[in-house]
């Protein structure tokens, strides 16, 4: 079509895309998907089927949810005040158009009286699972509440959309805001070399620097960020570094506060209006969970049983560093704890993170990770040629998935390092979903994986620490979920399954990245091509639950800040939240001096977004729990045995939502869940 936005072809023109075109590609997919929802609400009640009402309307949208995403993936990787300024234009559109879709009454009537029919009665399979996904979706987004709470009900949603944007965008532009410039070189004492030249590299970048006097520039971006907070010698370094961090979402122009506050009180008044207690309830009725008391009774359990380690290990902690300094025993100051506690780790166990950063070029661990998928899983993935596909940035890659027997599965791009106008973290979309069609062909799935991993410095590759190799793997463990599904009806597709299930594929990849058959594959010395020392692969695994009662604890403090504040009635949260989550999560936190400060006005997870991680940032616990319990299969019969991924393929990656996320885990493992095969996995048993 001759707007880019509305072409469907599979490779996007991304060097055509326009801030100018965006806004009539999505007026125009808004009036499509429309007019098929209105041909769908003049249907005579009597006639009505499954075709005309329930696959129709999970085919309306179609062109609208892909033009839409591609704006949406734009503001994530390529931000600028023009894209901004039609995102903002068209959000409330878009987000009013969805949000009303289950509140049309005449759209509601005819799937009701479409489900009566005995035909789609006796329904069966992904078919079944579609009526049941779709009547379920209508009733917890007020299909039956009356027209007044309808109308506000929509109304919420769109202020929801605009608020949680616009708390988003604060947190990119408060941490973009933010750089400090170092000229003594004696203040770096400690940084490892590659620290130190990417922080060279950033000050020549930014052309603060002159030729004779370089510089280093530090940011709050994470390369940036966590070696000075690891190894800098330099108390006062790590102190401006974090004390920056701390005031993100904090300070005008970008204080999130008022937001926060704005956005709960919406979110219990939704909660509200379609009968629950609280957004936590509303959020977790269909999830695994099922409700907020027994996410947060999972989290307080959890707690209970690490409790003992965590607090071992906060003293012995402490302990350490008087030893070292000669000085009384005390708590640390926060921007203390990393930073001692590589100290330890290094003493304990006469093993430094650096010293495996030369075995991880990053073009060494994607070839790893596809061997490793290609043995597992069957597939096969390959490169494109630079400049045969359009990206959107030229650091951007393209490559082919197919399976064993040829068919192309899909495709994927991958953007792993930060640019000021990308927004933080790490994180895995799709653009297309495929899969099988009527005709019997299969088209094929298109996603992504972004993040913002340490950059190559000069002509050396990128050279990655292990937490950003396992950052690669947990991105294409989701991405598998996508490319893999098998699933005609798009919505139950891939990803799109209950959120605390979606973590699953992805955190179980991590695992071949602690193996030494897996590291062999990939962990490879960028310069001399030898593999990890088995030495040093001994001191990785040793060091491995290094302090993880404290790793795990920080994960369900979070948790635990994200159900409090989706629990409780929003008035007395909102008065002072800082007072309630500091006596909520006083044996979550490590205690420090000052007072580690909570991170609810920086926590995209869960205000980013209407819904999101909110109410369901327990998800990443719940999933590891059922990671660990999975790999103990492959553990068990061998982590490159084809069948057993083979297995993992037909009963869960490529089943989508067709079936229930329990019956799925179950026909894999032939049980429930074991919450053992975590703590055995962390060392906590």
């Amino acid at each position: 079509m001759a707007n880019p936005f509305l072409d469907r072809s599979f490779h996007i023109r991304w060097s055509q895309l326009t801030a100018e075109q965006a806004g009539p590609a999505i007026e125009y997919a808004l009036a499509e998907a429309a007019q098929a929802i209105a041909r769908i609400e003049t249907l005579p009640l009597g006639q009505v089927d499954y075709t005309q009402t329930f696959l129709a309307l999970e085919n309306a949208p179609d062109l609208l949810n892909e033009t839409w995403g591609k704006l949406t993936h734009l503001m994530s990787v390529a931000d600028a005040p023009a894209w901004r300024e039609v995102h903002h234009a068209w959000l409330p559109k878009v987000s009013a158009f969805y949000a009303e879709i289950s509140l049309r009454a005449d759209l509601w009537l005819r799937l009701k009286a479409a489900a009566a029919q005995p035909a789609v009665v006796k329904l069966a399979g992904v078919q079944r699972r579609l009526v049941d996904e779709t009547l379920a979706d209508f009733r917890q987004q007020g299909a039956d509440l009356s027209p007044e709470k309808k109308q506000r009900l929509a109304v919420l949603q769109g202020e929801l959309a605009q608020l949680t944007q616009k708390y988003s965008e604060h947190v990119l532009d408060a941490t973009n805001a933010w750089s400090l410039r170092i000229d003594e070189e004696v203040r770096l004492v400690g940084l490892p070399a590659a620290a130190m030249a990417a922080a060279q590299q950033r000050a020549r970048a930014k052309e603060t620097a002159v030729a004779a006097a370089p510089g280093w520039l530090f940011t709050l971006q994470a390369p940036a960020q966590e070696p000075v907070m690891l190894y800098a010698e330099d108390a006062t370094l790590r102190q401006q570094l974090w004390q920056a961090a701390a005031l993100v979402g904090v300070q005008a122009p970008h204080d999130n506060r008022e937001l926060i506050k704005n956005i709960l009180a919406l979110r219990q008044e939704k909660a509200s209006l379609l009968g629950q207690a609280h957004f936590a309830d509303l959020v977790l009725a269909r999830r695994m969970a099922k409700n907020g008391q027994q996410a947060l009774d999972f989290i307080v359990n959890l707690h209970q049983r690490i409790a003992p380690a965590f607090v071992r290990e906060a003293g012995e902690l402490q302990d350490f560093k008087a030893a070292q300094t000669k000085a009384a025993v005390a708590p640390l100051a926060p921007w203390e704890v990393a930073f001692w506690a590589e100290k330890l780790r290094r003493a304990r166990y006469d093993f430094d993170e650096e010293q495996l950063r030369p075995y991880f070029p990053l073009p060494g661990v994607m070839a790893g990770l596809f061997e490793i998928v290609h043995r597992v899983f069957g597939v096969r993935v390959t490169e494109r040629p630079a400049g045969t596909v359009e990206t959107w940035h030229p650091e951007v890659k393209f490559y082919d998935m197919h399976a064993a027997s040829g068919i192309h599965l899909g495709s994927f791009y991958t953007d792993w390092h930060p640019r000021e106008a990308k927004r933080g973290g790490a994180w895995m979309n799709h653009l297309i979903t495929g899969g099988p069609l009527a005709d019997g062909t299969r088209a094929p799935h298109l996603g992504l994986m972004c993040g913002n991993l340490t950059p190559a410095i000069g002509a050396q590759p990128a050279l990655l620490n292990h937490r950003e190799v396992e950052t690669i793997f947990h991105e294409f463990g989701h991405l598998l979920h996508h490319l893999l599904g098998e699933v005609e009806i798009k919505s139950l597709n891939g990803t799109n399954v209950a959120w605390d299930f979606v973590e699953l594929p992805s955190q179980l990849m991590e695992n071949w990245c602690w193996a030494r058959e897996g590291l062999d594959l990939f962990a490879r010395h960028f310069a001399t091509g030898a593999p990890i020392p088995e030495g040093l692969f001994q001191q990785m695994i040793a060091a491995k639950n290094f302090r993880s009662a404290t790793a795990t604890m920080r994960q369900l403090a979070f948790a635990r800040l994200d159900l409090e504040l989706h629990t409780r009635p929003v008035a007395p949260v909102a008065s002072d939240w800082t007072a309630l989550l500091n006596e909520v999560l006083c044996d979550y936190l490590i205690f420090t001096e000052p007072r580690t400060p909570t991170i609810e006005h920086r926590f995209n997870h869960i205000f980013s977004d209407p819904v999101g991680y909110a109410a369901g940032y327990y998800s990443y616990k719940w999933a590891e729990v059922l990671d660990a319990d999975a790999f103990t299969r492959f553990q068990q019969e061998g982590i490159f045995n084809p069948s057993v991924g083979a297995e993992f393929v037909t009963k869960i990656l490529s089943r989508g939502n067709a079936v229930d996320p329990m019956e799925l885990f179950a026909a894999f493992m032939g049980r429930v869940p074991d919450q053992q095969a975590l703590l055995n996995r962390a060392g906590l048993a």
